[in-house]
């Protein structure tokens, strides 16, 4: 029984190594820049897979993109200048929170507008729906001959 536990913790294990080989390990000078590049490829958007950070992402730009930005980050700049030049490079896309500018108006207010519109299509047609009732209700004669014909009273 001890001899199967073994093997299973050892199959369990090697399933696991190979997910700790993708991590690269970046060696920091200090605490603040481990914690700069941190927080940076979290804000930066991979460009392939386009939903998920620099952090998450093993595409392979997004693996140059941390390279990138390790080698920044270890020769002094600061977060504005790194986004600086990947905004440059890559344009506000590889930001995940693009600024508010003339070029992303319909990013940022695009789901707003989309919304109104649907609401005010849902009150036309509504208002439309209730208008078609009431054109479509029944004369008191013609409730009194419907009823007769259902009731099978039909002179």
């Amino acid at each position: 029984m001890r001899k199967l536990q073994l093997f299973i913790l050892m199959i369990s294990l090697c399933g696991v190594m190979p997910v700790f080989a993708t991590q690269a390990i970046y060696p920091f000078e200090n605490p603040q820049q481990r914690s700069q590049f941190y927080n940076l490829i979290a804000q930066l958007r991979c460009l392939v897979c386009q939903n998920e950070s620099l952090a998450d992402s093993n595409a392979g730009l997004a693996k140059d993109l941390r390279k990138e930005v390790y080698h920044m980050v270890l020769n002094g700049k600061n977060d504005n200048q790194i986004k600086t030049y990947l905004v440059n490079r890559y344009s506000d896309f590889v930001l995940f929170k693009p600024p508010v500018n003339r070029l992303t108006y319909l990013l940022w207010y695009g789901p707003f507008i989309f919304l109104i519109a649907a609401f005010l299509a849902l009150l036309l047609i509504v208002r439309a729906r209730r208008k078609l009732k009431q054109q479509q209700r029944l004369t008191p004669q013609e409730q009194q001959r419907l009823h007769n014909i259902l009731s099978g009273d039909d002179s």
